[in-house]
């Protein structure tokens, strides 16, 4: 490999984006394992840890549809908007109530699956990890909506299991970024 600035840069930039969603995946796993195994946390905890996530995938989701090549970066970038906005409001005012909070992630699980699923189709690489992603945050949302007087515990473990799914795609994917990355700055030297 030459010592190409525009390599370098390419293989830089996919090394920190790379890692940075192998991170947000190992926090994100992190918050769905803590909310599997203790489900009986207060809901103000549960609300500022799901605003601090919400605000992480809105900026993953704004650099996504800033460096992305797709057709879909205009709905990621609403997507990413959104998140921030909700995640935000999650962070400075917690609901006392379970059923706001329910309401308000079920929404938002329902527009990001379909984002997720819109993106897809632009997809060439990571796509059947895309649509399951969509797939299973529809579904949570779903549930999340027809059951909204549904208990803290029962709550806190399904938004566990999605958050855990989610987080080993955004490891897998950070991976896989990275790795096209420097193939990009092998063919870019």
């Amino acid at each position: 490999m030459s010592s190409d600035p525009t390599a370098k840069e390419i293989k830089r930039f996919s090394g920190v984006v790379g890692w940075t969603a192998v991170a947000l995946g190992v926090v994100t796993m992190i918050v769905g394992i803590f909310l599997i195994a203790d489900p009986h946390e207060t809901l103000k905890t549960l609300t500022v840890i799901f605003g601090i996530l919400l605000v992480l995938d809105g900026i993953i989701a704004l650099l996504g549809s800033i460096f992305s090549r797709g057709e879909g970066r205009g709905l990621l970038a609403v997507v990413g908007i959104l998140g921030l906005i909700a995640g935000l409001i999650l962070i400075k005012k917690p609901f006392e109530s379970l059923t706001v909070l329910v309401l308000i992630i079920g929404i938002w699980l329902i527009v990001v699956g379909i984002a997720r699923l819109a993106e897809s189709a632009s997809l060439q690489e990571g796509r059947g990890m895309t649509i399951f992603v969509g797939i299973v945050d529809i579904i949570a949302g779903i549930i999340f909506l027809a059951w909204p007087h549904i208990g803290a515990a029962t709550f806190a473990v399904i938004l566990g299991v999605v958050f855990v799914i989610r987080g080993l795609l955004f490891i897998i994917g950070g991976f896989m970024f990275r790795s096209a990355g420097h193939e990009a700055a092998e063919l870019a030297a």
